[in-house]
Order: C-alpha cells, then structure tokens, then sequence
C-alpha cells in the first residue's frame, strides 16, 4: 500500500506528542499553530486512525498514537542525523576534483582556476589531467573525471554540456611573411598556402576543416601536429603557417593576426549525462564558468 505521509508531518506528530499541546508544538517548531493542525489532521487521515484525544488542558496521545510515537520517535533521529551528514558533506570543501581538459586551456583557464581555488578553499585539490580532445571524452565517458573541458564534442548527446566562451581562429606566421602586413587576413587568402595544422586528436582541428571548406580554401596541409607549440616551432622554421586558437598563446617571435568573417571554437565544460557533480564538482564548475566570464582571455 502507498502513503504519501511526509517527514514535516511526522515532526509535527512528535512535537505534538512530546509538548502535549498544539501551541506549545508549534512555538517549538516554529510554525503557528494552525499549520501544526493541519499537518496532524493530514497524517491522521493518510494513515486512517486518530492518533490524539483533545481535551480543554492537553492533547494525550492515543494507543495508536504511543505506538507510533516510540516507533518514529528513534528512526527520526537517526534520519536527521543522516541528513545532517549528508548537508556536510555538501558543505565541506575538503577533497580531490579530477578535471581532464584540451592543453590550451589547460595552459591558459586551469592555471587560473587552479590558482584561484587554492586561494579560497585551501583543502581542495584540483589534479588535472591534460589531453587531447578525444582522450578528454574518453575520461569523462568512462568516469575516470569528474568533468571535463572540450571543445564543440560531436558526440555532445553523451554528456551534459555548458559553453563558457568562444575562442576565435586566428592566423600565425612569421613576421615577414606576406600575409603579417595584412591587419586582418580573410580565409580565401589561406589558399595555396603551406598549412601546418592540429592533427584529428584535437578538438580544434575538425572545425577548422569545416571553416576552410566553408570559405572554399583547399587546403595544402604540409604537417600535422599533435600539439600547437609544435605547429609553431615549425612555423618558426619556415616550414609554413598554421592555423590556432587565440587561447593557444601563439609565442611573440611569430606574427598573429584575426582571420575574416571570424570563424571560433565553442568551449565547453562537460559531464556524464544523467550522473550528477559532487558538490566539490560543482563547485570548480562554477569557479571555471565565472573565471571565464570575468576574464578576457580571448583578446588578439
């Protein structure tokens, strides 16, 4: 048989029974007194028995009513204590969040992140694991995380997901290349050009093939790399130009410049969907939404 009888009900039921007076249970709960009434009347009829004799002095309980009385009155207190535990543990800021990220923001959101927790909460430990793209869905896929930072998954039906910035494309190459005396340069002038680019691991690399087929710019890939401190050591050695995200902290010996339209990557913090963050979760994911609000790390 189901009941919906609730935990407000029966400490209003226990106070009543213990006080042996409406007025008196109310001012202990701090009710008034006619929401006390009503919680008794409610559980008296959801369990179909009376459960108090009212007289002009005291409300006495009745046979029902003591049995009922010693049954809830120690399950109650252990479940109070349960639930004040587990409050606690929403509260505490002790313990480790497991955070797997891309390596440019890793190089650049997570420091601050980092920094910033251990400012404020000085018992937590934030222990980052940086990868490429297809190594962080696999992390947080597989619970090894508890969330990660992606960028645009494909497969964004398996997670639960929040964008927290845009980071446009931009152009990187040397200072003496023709395309450096331009202020901005648009993709089509991309054609042609020996591109040295992310390789598939990234996140990054799948739109910026969509955004040079998107502006009709064959590309001439000379080079793939795993990483953009790679791609551009090999700009650096003349070996071509690439294409990176603004957050990937291009070094000041090369030349960068904004490509026209902008054309960005969407960063995104994700988690397993239907798996709920730890409150510890929760809260670095909300130090890293407003860090990424609060800070310009996308300016040229």
């Amino acid at each position: 048989m189901s009941m919906n009888i609730s935990l407000r009900q029966l400490r209003a039921f226990l106070a009543v029974a213990r006080q042996r007076h409406f007025r008196r249970a109310a001012e202990y709960l701090h009710l008034s007194q006619p929401a006390v009434s009503r919680h008794i009347a409610e559980l008296e009829a959801e369990l179909g028995v009376r459960l108090f004799d009212r007289t002009t002095r005291e409300v006495v309980p009745t046979e029902t009513g003591r049995y009922l009385e010693s049954a809830i009155e120690r399950v109650l207190d252990e479940l109070e204590g349960v639930l004040g535990h587990v409050h606690s543990e929403g509260e505490r800021r002790r313990g480790k969040v497991r955070i797997a990220s891309v390596p440019t923001l890793s190089a650049s959101l997570m420091p601050l992140c980092i920094a910033d927790c251990a400012r404020e909460y000085p018992e937590l430990t934030i222990q980052l694991h940086d990868q490429a793209q297809t190594l962080v869905l696999d992390s947080v896929r597989g619970g090894e995380v508890d969330f990660g930072i992606a960028i645009d998954p494909p497969e964004a039906g398996d997670f639960d997901c929040e964008t927290i910035m845009r980071d446009p494309f931009c152009l990187v190459c040397p200072p003496d290349h023709p395309l450096a005396a331009l202020k901005t340069v648009p993709w089509k002038k991309l054609q042609d050009q020996p591109l040295v680019l992310l390789d598939y691991s990234s996140g990054s690399r799948r739109l910026i093939d969509l955004a040079l087929h998107k502006h009709g710019v064959n590309a001439m890939v000379v080079q793939q790399t795993g990483h953009t401190h790679t791609a551009f050591r090999m700009v650096e050695a003349g070996l071509g130009i690439t294409i990176t995200p603004v957050l990937s902290s291009p070094p000041s010996s090369l030349a960068v410049r904004p490509l026209t339209p902008m054309e960005h990557r969407t960063v995104m913090l994700i988690h397993r969907r239907q798996r709920s963050l730890s409150p510890l979760a929760s809260l670095v994911w909300n130090r890293l939404r407003e860090l990424s609000t609060n800070n310009q790390l996308t300016s040229y």
